[in-house]
């Protein structure tokens, strides 16, 4: 995909897992890579390391993203190294899986700030921030096609992504901006196989139309797709990759 080079991302939550796997696909297709993180500073090295090693270019900036402050500054470092920021993927979000009459507040509060507060205050950066004809990428989760129990509150979060993804779409598309979620199912990252029995990834796997959970790279070919220019008449949808989960 050529139409991505020289392009600014900034990327989530991708010192691991499939954040860390987004930006270097990004970053292999010509993309200048913002790392965010917000714990380990030798994660996101590493994955800055993994992605100059192959010939790209990033930097790892360091960003609660449920702050106001530490958002901009994220957009800030951009375009103070790069110029600007073309695309934003909002991939950073937490779990936390329990009966709703067992979430307490602070659960709850925790998981709202992340994975919904965190998601708004990208959006509101990107608003005046990202160049036209930007690409927004955010992560909601099959699971809120599903009524699973201790899913409660985690699928609130991402069903309120969902509805902010089509309400921003609107808002800036006269710039050409597209907006869009994509929603994985079970996929193999060490935060999805924590804690699971090896009968619980099957079981998992076999609720798939395909017969096996999804792999990083599965669900980093439809974000290289929609950061793209062949997606440009794609906006305010939410992409289900998870191989007819749900």
């Amino acid at each position: 995909m050529s139409s991505l080079k020289g392009k600014v991302a900034i990327v989530t939550g991708s010192s691991r897992g499939i954040g860390s796997i987004l930006a270097k696909d990004l970053a292999k297709e010509g993309c200048n890579i913002v790392v965010n993180y917000s714990g380990s500073e030798a994660d996101a090295k590493s994955v800055v390391d993994d992605i100059t090693a192959s010939g790209g270019v990033a930097i790892a900036v360091q960003a609660n993203v449920a702050s106001p402050s530490d958002m901009t500054a994220l957009f800030d470092a951009a375009i103070d190294q790069y110029g600007k920021v073309d695309i934003l993927v909002n991939n950073a979000g937490i779990s936390i899986y329990k009966l709703v009459k067992d979430t307490t507040e602070e659960d709850f509060e925790r998981i709202f700030q992340i994975n919904v507060k965190g998601v708004f205050l990208g959006l509101k950066e990107a608003a005046t921030r990202l160049q036209e004809n930007g690409r927004v990428i955010n992560f909601s989760s099959s699971v809120t096609r599903l009524m699973l129990p201790t899913y409660g509150v985690y699928s609130a979060t991402k069903a309120a992504v969902e509805q902010l993804t089509r309400v921003f779409a609107k808002e800036v598309g006269a710039r050409g901006i597209t907006v869009n979620s994509i929603s994985p199912g079970p996929t193999n990252t060490d935060l999805f196989l924590k804690g699971k029995t090896e009968e619980t990834i099957q079981r998992l796997a076999s609720m798939s139309a395909l017969g096996r959970i999804g792999e990083p790279e599965d669900i980093s070919s439809v974000v290289l797709f929609l950061a793209s220019e062949s997606a440009a008449w794609v906006t305010g949808q939410n992409i289900g990759a998870n191989g007819g989960f749900a």
